[in-house]
């Protein structure tokens, strides 16, 4: 599971003891066609060998060079000191691991074969600009089996389940068969019946699953390509292989390549592959049932031995097991905490900071019912223990990676039969903390003094690292993104300093809601609380996921409490998350989001302190002696804000704001936006958005960092609000709403937006002197390019899926223009060219008469294309 800062990866503690009480044990699949070596089920005796006494007989005394590779038949197991000789290095754990030169042995005991184990493969360490150190490239269960003299390796899936007593666990069987990724010859047997296999090839050669992926691409080089280390522990085993490839140089790298367009021969990438593999609990935890009002990442099951009339998507929420030590008391400290260790690559003055982000999430824990229920710890060093490592699946890290990637994300391991969460790591970018600084002084610089030159003090800095820390911890906790939470909060109450230090200005971590820019400096909100922290949805759904329920044996049994749970949002806005199959219709579920509850006041408010910002640009961002690299990079950052502040505002229109709700809760889910708002929102954008934000053009600054390109810059940014205003998708609802409306009058119409719009646009041509400058003459142009993509599309519009088709009730849904807008569009532009017919006599200059003309013609050529 991963997710990350940028928009674009079950959890509730048990009472101590309930993770093994349970009456409905955890589905398994049926594995028909496996005969997996047990006590129970043991080898036969090799010829020779004598009964009781693994591996004496039928060895050849050839060295074992070659013969794991299990391709054809099996071959003769050999004594067990001729495979395994003194000059093996051999660890005891899990397995015992034996390294014999540039071979490795496991040596697996009987008790074994047949368990569930989680592979987890992840890049350690790269060649530069392959890939990045710390990426997680993919985890499966897998299982190993003897079969004969032969041990299988075989991928196992949860995705279909049956309860084994159940005669449909036979069918489910023959459809779950788990297929054999490697083979291996039993080389010899342990004392104990331990089958003995080299597995070398599985980390020296190009098997797909225990490769890197889509991270490098391109042919591995056997001759280039070692062990390089093994660490062996009582639940897990870790190995790492230098691999190298043979990688084609991306497009246009280098130039074009060699002469005559020829590509550049490819190149050698040297990666580290660090493989886990760690056994999954021999006590499965009691899984807990996801639940649509409540965010959580899940893993999910179709199960088929259940009593409805149909097989059931069963989808649990992912969690770490949390168990409390004193099961009466109403706060306890847990049996074991959740631990997160700082990378020791980590820079030492953000050590702290980071830890602080880890133990923020210590209160809302508490709510839980855990004191110190998670808890950061700095990793320990070489001297005192050299086998730690940050790729070993038993630690969470928050790994410091040293990339110019602007990003940082939070994956977790869970256990795919209950979604207990077994390992995690935040990938931490280093220059995330430019993109920190970016957002936070287009955001809020107006209000810090702080942030009034550049660099931004380490104090603040660390203040942000905090933040995005804390953040992503929340992903490897289980949590999902909520971009609703950012409307929860009336405009007044997140300019209210007494309200925003007990709420904050957004009610959880997991909103993309950064630094208050809706605050005005009359406000004096303390500077500490300009950043989002732990707030009230954090505490309440961690509750929610992670409080103990007792007296219950299975996850349907705590349905009702965490139903009763759920409801209190009905009363309580400020803990909602965002509703299923909203497909981007909600304006209270925007991404970047501060105040979106009223989109329209919030970018007002948020542009004043843009304006405030554009005379203090110059005086932040340059140096003596220094580029103007950061002047350029920090105005296209403050222009971004603008633009994403004036989307909110579109998405207004067309839209409904929406609740997560389950039987039981009165009311629609979906209501449209009422008419005066979405008018309001129309207005504003035309008086903010098509006329010319002429703050952005202090000449001071432009000619600073180029000769030209405003122009462009601002009709860029004008033209992406415009498309995004009289988006399809919108169109399609509002067609759709008012043919529901009584009476018409009460909704905002297709054809009353797209009229509006054009007013808007084309405001000169009803002055009595009609001069229409270079920056509308953009828009103008824009807004008929948009049009005629409308009417006139590249490519066929996709086709509505059919009803009850596939993904849930209120999917996307048609993205082709409506055929009435297409209608509405046609009566627009012929209204269009008669203004302008009418106003070119008006027309204050020779341009501006051109453009008009221009504009007739690209009109009749929309109205009626010709190849």
């Amino acid at each position: 599971m991963r997710t990350s800062l940028l928009p674009g990866i079950a959890i509730l503690g048990l009472a101590a003891g309930l993770g093994c009480r349970s009456a409905q044990p955890v589905p398994a699949p049926a594995n028909s066609g496996t005969r997996p070596a047990t006590a129970d089920n043991p080898r036969p005796n090799a010829p020779g060998e004598l009964p009781g006494v693994a591996g004496i007989g039928g060895d050849s005394g050839t060295a074992p060079t070659g013969r794991g590779g299990g391709a054809g038949a099996n071959a003769t197991p050999r004594l067990y000191n001729r495979v395994i000789t003194a000059q093996a290095k051999t660890k005891t754990g899990v397995f015992k691991t034996h390294r014999v030169g540039n071979q490795l042995m496991y040596e697996i005991p009987r008790t074994a074969l047949g368990t569930d184990f989680l592979l987890a493969t992840r890049i350690a360490q790269t060649t530069l600009g392959a890939g990045y150190g710390g990426t997680q490239v993919d985890d499966m269960v897998v299982r190993w089996e003897r079969r004969d003299n032969r041990v299988l390796l075989r991928g196992v899936s949860y995705a279909i389940v049956a309860d084994t007593s159940l005669p449909i666990s036979q069918a489910v069987a023959a459809s779950n068969y788990n297929p054999i990724i490697a083979a291996f010859n039993v080389e010899a047997y342990g004392p104990d019946s331990a089958p003995v296999i080299d597995v070398t090839r599985l980390f020296t050669t190009n098997i797909p699953e225990f490769g890197p992926g889509s991270a490098i691409r391109g042919s591995l080089d056997a001759t280039r390509t070692f062990l390089e280390s093994v660490a062996t522990f009582p639940e897990n085993i870790e190995v790492e292989a230098a691999q190298t490839y043979m990688v084609s140089a991306p497009a246009g790298r280098g130039g074009g390549g060699e002469a005559g367009g020829a590509a550049p021969p490819p190149r050698a990438a040297t990666i580290v592959m660090h493989w886990s593999m760690v056994k999954l609990p021999e006590r499965p935890m009691m899984p807990r049932l996801y639940d649509d009002r409540v965010g959580y990442f899940t893993v999910q099951q179709t199960d088929y031995g259940r009593d409805e009339h149909r097989a059931l998507n069963r989808r649990f929420i992912t969690r770490y097991r949390l168990e409390k030590k004193d099961p009466a008391a109403a706060v306890s400290e847990p049996v074991k905490p959740i631990v997160y260790y700082v990378d020791p690559a980590t820079p030492k003055k953000w050590v702290p900071w980071v830890k602080a982000g880890i133990e923020a999430w210590q209160e809302a824990f508490e709510a839980a019912g855990f004191r110190n229920g998670i808890v950061a710890k700095e990793a320990p060093s070489r001297a005192q223990d050299p086998d730690w490592s940050a790729e070993d699946v038993r630690y969470s890290v928050i790994k410091w990676l040293p990339s110019t990637t602007e990003n940082a994300s939070g994956p977790h391991v869970s256990d795919p039969r209950t979604g207990e969460i077994l390992e995690a790591d935040v990938q931490f970018y280093h220059n995330v903390q430019n993109l920190s600084k970016s957002w936070y002084f287009s955001q809020v610089g107006a209000l810090d003094p702080r942030a009034a030159k550049l660099p931004l003090p380490d104090s603040l800095m660390g203040r942000l690292i905090e933040y995005v820390v804390a953040h992503e911890v929340g992903h490897t906790l289980g949590f999902q993104h909520n971009m609703k939470a950012s409307s929860a909060y009336p405009i007044d109450s997140i300019r209210n300093a007494s309200f925003v230090k007990r709420m904050g200005h957004t009610p959880t971590l997991m909103d993309y809601a950064r630094f208050n820019y809706v605050a005005q400096p009359e406000d004096k909100i303390p500077l500490e609380d300009l950043v989002p922290k732990i707030g009230p949805y954090d505490k309440w759904a961690t509750m929610w996921g992670y409080a103990p329920i007792p007296n219950v044996r299975t996850p349907d049994e705590e349905k009702p409490i965490l139903n009763k749970w759920a409801r209190e949002q009905d009363t309580k806005p400020w803990l909602r998350f965002s509703t299923s199959g909203s497909a981007g219709s909600d304006p209270g579920e925007n991404t970047e989001a501060v105040g979106d509850i009223d989109a329209t006041t919030a970018a007002r408010l948020g542009q004043e302190n843009i304006k405030r910002l554009i005379p203090m640009l110059v005086p932040a961002a340059t140096a003596e002696g220094e580029s103007n690299a950061e002047l350029i990079a920090l105005y296209g950052t403050v222009l971004g804000q603008w633009a994403t502040e004036m989307s909110h505002v579109a998405r207004v229109v067309g839209a409904a704001e929406s609740q997560e709700k389950y039987g039981g809760q009165s009311g629609p889910r979906f209501v449209p936006v009422s008419k005066a708002r979405q008018k309001d929102a129309v207005r504003f954008l035309a008086d903010n958005v098509f006329e010319t934000p002429d703050f952005f053009l202090d000449e001071s600054i432009l000619r600073r960092m180029e000769p030209g390109g405003a122009v462009d810059r601002i009709g860029a940014r004008q033209r992406s609000v415009l498309n995004a205003l009289v988006a399809n998708d919108k169109m399609h609802r509002m067609i759709e709403y008012e043919a529901f409306a009584r009476p018409k009058s009460t909704v905002y119409t297709a054809a009353e937006l797209l009229a509006d719009v054009r007013q808007g646009v084309w405001a000169e041509l009803a002055d009595g002197s009609c001069d229409i400058d270079v920056y509308r003459r953009n828009l103008q142009r824009a807004y008929l390019d948009i049009m005629n993509t409308k009417l006139n599309p590249p490519t066929p519009a996709p086709a509505a899926p059919a009803a009850g088709g596939g993904g849930r009730a209120g999917g996307a849904g048609p993205v082709g223009t409506p055929p009435d807008a297409r209608a509405l569009i046609r009566g627009e532009l012929r209204d269009l060219d008669g203004q302008i017919r009418a106003a070119m006599p008006k027309a204050a200059n020779r341009m501006t008469r051109l453009h008009l003309e221009d504009m007739r013609n690209e009109i009749a050529r929309i109205l009626d294309p010709r190849p």
